[in-house]
């Protein structure tokens, strides 16, 4: 990364200990980040895996910082932002909360300097995406430096519309979610069909991972590269042929809609 930001995390879950691993994995000083985590064992870990300060609560540290990470759930995000408040100044406030609006964030803590994103659990190991949105009052060196924050764990969307946000989070934040749902009826096929479980889950896993190097490094759209594995008449022609017959892809477009509209329903009922 090519500054010296502070960064201070609000919540020290699972994401967040992913960034702070990017980030310090990306040349980030371990004495440049804070978590601030109310979980003494949690608090105990991160200082010990990463080397960076924590805090059991918002301290005037904060007020130094550079960058604020909303790292904390939905329905405790307007409690920690009430936190946070009284050491707001010109910081970048950068939400990886499902749900809660930019706006929302804005009256909670008395600042337009909001990026709200959707970062996903691949980023775990380093193969995440994020969707980002910038409020009115965020600089260009402020988007950059959002972005950057998140492209220590994958890659990022910026979006034009906040509104996308619930998209994204129903394709990519929700979508790990589908693609392990569909591993484990493939292991659960070849587990049927004779296979050990071991041996199915080996084939399954094996399978989506090629498949989607092979739609990433491809270039061509996945319809063709489909056409390509199903000669007419063959396994895969069956296997599609009944797919279609119950409308299996129409099924995973309205479940994708349905976790829109969740996420939208998370932002009325968290923002209030």
């Amino acid at each position: 990364m090519n500054d010296n930001a502070r960064i201070t995390f609000i919540g020290g879950g699972n994401m967040a200990s992913a960034l702070i691993a990017g980030l310090i994995q990306k040349g980030r000083r371990p004495h440049e980040l804070l978590a601030v985590e109310i979980d003494a064992a949690r608090r105990e870990q991160l200082a010990r895996d990463y080397g960076i300060a924590v805090a059991p609560a918002p301290d005037a540290r904060l007020a130094e910082a550079d960058v604020l990470v909303l790292a904390v759930k939905p329905q405790q995000m307007r409690e920690a932002c009430a936190a946070l408040r009284p050491f707001i100044g010109q910081q970048l406030v950068l939400s990886i909360a499902a749900g809660i609006r930019i706006a929302d964030l804005a009256r909670w803590l008395g600042t337009d300097r909001i990026v709200r994103s959707m970062p996903n659990t691949p980023a775990l190991i380093g193969r995440g995406i994020s969707g980002l949105a910038a409020g009115p009052a965020v600089t260009p060196a402020q988007r950059d430096r959002a972005a950057q924050i998140l492209q220590a764990v994958g890659t990022v969307v910026w979006l034009d519309d906040e509104a996308q946000l619930d998209a994204v989070t129903a394709i990519s934040g929700s979508g790990p979610a589908y693609v392990f749902y569909f591993i484990e009826a493939l292991i659960e096929a070849g587990h049927a069909m004779g296979l050990s479980q071991e041996q199915s889950r080996r084939l399954a896993i094996e399978t989506l991972v090629g498949a989607s190097h092979l739609a990433a490094e491809s270039g061509e759209p996945p319809e063709v590269l489909r056409a390509r594995v199903t000669s007419k008449g063959g396994t895969t022609a069956a296997a599609i042929e009944s797919m279609e017959a119950d409308q299996i892809k129409a099924k995973i477009v309205a479940a994708v809609r349905a976790a829109q509209r969740r996420a939208a329903e998370l932002g009325d009922e968290f923002g209030k």
